[in-house]
């Protein structure tokens, strides 16, 4: 059985963890390797927005986009209030941007 996964920072990581999903921390070079890893068997991923502003805008859409596995953009623990461009983004995505 499959389940979901959390790629982010530690704080964030630990409380997910706790909630049962697999979790990556990825370090400065590996995240490429870590997103294409979990994508090939995860039924959900779920991105932190600080990991998230790390990728060139062109594959994080196309990471938003997929199907299978879907792939969410979540908050950090540390900074909540951050996540402005990641809801503008995600609205696009869903096509409801006003």
């Amino acid at each position: 059985m499959s389940v979901p996964v959390y790629i982010g920072d530690e704080v964030s990581a630990s409380g997910y963890r706790l909630a049962g999903l697999r979790v990556h921390i990825p370090g400065g070079g590996d995240l490429a390797a870590v997103l294409a890893s979990v994508c090939e068997d995860a039924p959900l991923v779920l991105l932190s927005a600080t990991v998230a502003q790390r990728l060139p805008d062109a594959q994080l859409e196309s990471l938003l986009a997929r199907v299978a596995p879907p792939v969410v953009v979540v908050p950090d623990v540390r900074s909540p209030g951050d996540s402005g461009e990641v809801a503008t983004r995600m609205r696009r995505q869903l096509g409801v941007l006003e």
